[in-house]
């Protein structure tokens, strides 16, 4: 009987073809489930470098790609014009790693035109002190040997990404950096796999998820294919694979990694593989740190696993929710403050504040966001409950010192707040998340397992909320972060809270989302500045790198606001002409202001928008913080005026306290990374007048 199996790299592809090809598709792949491929002209061609290729029709333009497993199983690689698709079928190989056992494709051709152009080197190569028995040990093919000995450099090696099969060239990736074998083969050690029958393609396609799907059968392939953007993302590479199905972490696990690397859905598939593990009556938290964030969770879960059963081990809610629900059970109703009456409070605390002389020998007063940001992130970050307690707190990335009478000041412009949301009988999200923590230390834990997404930006209160959920021990937290995507003002160091991840931490540094040329421009916009991560250690984005191309972001300049919503309508008409799905387009502002004007001029000019409230899909309009640990085929980033971005009102005086106003920019500068590394293959900026000075200049 036939099987159809689906190509990853085909489910993008898939998403930006025209629509009549997409039913040209679906047909062809319905012949299969009808066990009549016969009549789809499955042909070998002459020339392959693969007997295993074929191609088939799919219209008078289009032909599909098929590689033939064997076993009467078929994988559809991808759907390309005419040529574009006889080009690409006679110049791949496929063969199964001899020490990983798993599916490897490699463009031959270019790795035939690579290897003439390039001649033995008077100096060392990079691979010298690699033996032949080494690179076989560690999974590298013999044949490659030769071209293996002529490079020399870095670049050379680079230029052939794309050519190499990927297993193998993040192997000499690794060992061009300076990783020794034995270091190598200690990665790869989870991954080994014996008595490997390197003739057998259906076994290894099946060890190779992340670039084979097979499904159960016609049904499965149209849910599929009527949200391929959707799934397409549920895929694992084998090093997230690695990560996500340990068998055991003897404590918190951390996973860090920049936008794209797949750090969200390494954390979806740990919890589905914890959750199908759970005896009855017990439970998995999935959580992250909005609402909006968490509710993307459930939808993506959903999609990975269709069993009820594991579904209903996990609990996906917000940490703020969480603490909500957990004080509520315990105490009756709580009182959110709203941000506006919040405002309110830190103005007026603000006016009847301290006044200090500040460098320039002025007298001036304390800011609004000071004291907000002093009580945030000094009083209630190491939980201080008395004046004493706060003149000794050291006070580390809050800019400059503060003397005795200052802090006396401070204290009691913080105090007053406090005491008026009390007689108000009001709490913020961080005060319940404390309260929260208090309560569930004197009850039993609720969970066996807690995964954590987006962890940078949780408050110290909201960690130990969720240290105090689950029993230390195995498996018990499992960790993903970003500092590069810190949005908010939490700086935390999980050891001080009780979270040792020492020795089970994992950096994951490819980008499977975003081109190499949206990479690059987005990469830029951080202005290379260090940053700490949750382990208390420097983070960094060496080998934090994209594996695709495509197109250069457009960057384009508007006369006025209403010129670029006019242009914005029709790039945005123009992508879903090609066929994209409407909730694989996203649009992104610093303002809600904005947001709300381009929500309601693609309304008017008829393209769907998303409403949630409503029910509604389509193009998701959104603010950069909205954006966050979201995903789309086509973004639009707007609004990138000077005037604009940074946000004015997001940033401290440089005057007050020029090493909050620096940490201020530099949030900005990691909000718009965020916000472009949303991108998959299409990125469109504009802005009017001055651009924002957060751009990277063009090269």
């Amino acid at each position: 009987m036939a099987e159809l199996a689906i190509g990853r790299g085909f489910l993008p592809a898939y998403a930006r073809l025209q629509r009549r090809v997409q039913r040209a598709v679906d047909a062809a792949i319905s012949k299969f489930a009808e066990h009549t491929h016969a009549g789809l002209h499955l042909e070998k061609l002459s020339g392959a470098r693969d007997p295993h290729i074929r191609t088939i029709r799919i219209d008078q333009f289009y032909r599909g790609v098929v590689l033939s497993l064997g076993e009467e199983k078929y994988a559809l690689l991808d759907v390309l014009p005419h040529d574009d698709a006889i080009a690409f079928a006679v110049s791949r190989r496929f063969t199964v790693n001899q020490t990983l056992g798993v599916l490897e494709m490699r463009d031959q051709a270019g790795i035939e035109e690579f290897a003439r152009t390039e001649s033995a080197s008077m100096h060392g190569g990079l691979f010298d002190d690699v033996s032949a028995a080494d690179f076989a040990r560690l999974g590298v093919d013999e044949d490659l040997l030769p071209l293996l000995r002529v490079i020399t450099t870095d670049q050379q090696l680079e230029s052939l990404a794309g050519r190499l099969p990927e297993t193998q060239l993040e192997i000499l990736r690794d060992l061009a950096s300076g990783m020794t074998v034995e270091e190598v083969w200690a990665e790869l050690a989870d991954r080994i796999v014996s008595g490997v029958d390197t003739a057998d393609l259906v076994t290894a396609a099946r060890r190779t998820p992340e670039r084979i799907a097979f499904v159960s059968g016609p049904v499965e392939l149209v849910a599929i294919l009527a949200h391929p953007f959707d799934v397409w993302r549920t895929f694992l590479h084998p090093t997230q694979r690695d990560v996500a199905y340990r068998e055991t972490y003897s404590g918190p696990a951390l996973v860090t990694g920049s936008a794209g690397t797949g750090k969200t859905v390494t954390g979806l598939h740990r919890a589905v593989f914890l959750a199908e593990r759970l005896p009855d009556g017990e439970k998995l938290l999935l959580t992250t740190f909005t609402r909006a964030l968490a509710d993307a969770l459930a939808k993506q879960l959903y999609r990975l696993t269709s069993d009820p059963a594991v579904r209903d081990r996990i609990d996906v809610i917000s940490v703020d929710k969480l603490a909500h629900d957990v004080v509520t059970r315990h105490s009756g109703k709580v009182t959110i403050a709203d941000s506006e009456l919040l405002d309110h409070l830190w103005e007026a605390a603000a006016k009847a504040g301290p006044t200090f002389l500040n460098r320039a020998g002025q007298v001036t007063g304390v800011s609004p966001a000071f004291l907000r940001h002093e009580w945030e992130q000094v009083v209630l970050a190491r939980q201080l409950t008395t004046l004493d307690a706060y003149r000794d707190a050291p006070r580390k990335g809050r800019g400059a010192g503060l003397r005795t009478t200052q802090r006396d000041g401070v204290w009691a412009a913080i105090d007053s707040v406090v005491r008026e949301l009390a007689k108000r009988r009001l709490r913020t999200h961080t005060q319940l998340a404390d309260e929260a923590a208090v309560i569930l230390r004197r009850s039993s834990t609720r969970y066996r397992h807690v995964v954590v997404d987006e962890g940078q930006d949780l408050h110290p209160a909201q960690w130990r909320l969720l240290r105090a959920l689950v029993a230390p021990g195995p498996n018990d937290m499992f960790l993903l972060a970003d500092p590069y995507q810190r949005i908010y003002d939490s700086h935390v160091s999980l050891a001080q809270l009780g979270i040792e991840v020492r020795g089970r931490t994992r950096r994951l540094t490819v980008n499977y989302r975003t081109t190499h040329e949206i990479l690059d421009l987005s990469v830029r916009v951080l202005g290379g500045d260090a940053t700490v991560g949750l382990d208390g250690q420097d983070d960094t984005l060496r080998g934090y790198r994209s594996i695709t191309r495509g197109g250069a972001p457009d960057l384009v300049a508007h006369p006025s606001r209403d010129e670029e919503c006019e242009a914005l309508i029709e790039r945005v008409g123009t992508w879903l002409d090609q066929g994209v799905e409407p909730h694989a387009i996203g649009v992104a502002a610093r303002t809600g202001q904005l947001v709300r004007t381009v929500s309601r001029i693609l309304a008017d000019a008829h393209i769907p928008v998303a409403d949630d409230k409503r029910g509604v899909d389509g193009v998701r309009v959104a603010t950069m913080h909205r954006m966050k640990g979201l995903e789309f085929q086509c973004l639009a980033v707007v609004g990138l005026d000077a005037g604009v971005l940074p946000a004015p009102n997001a940033l401290t005086s440089a005057t007050e306290d020029p090493h909050a106003h620096r940490q201020d920019l530099q949030r900005e500068r990691c909000l718009l990374f965020v916000a472009l590394t949303r991108a998959r293959d299409v990125l469109y900026l504009s802005h009017i007048g001055t651009p924002s000075p957060l751009l990277p200049a063009a090269r």
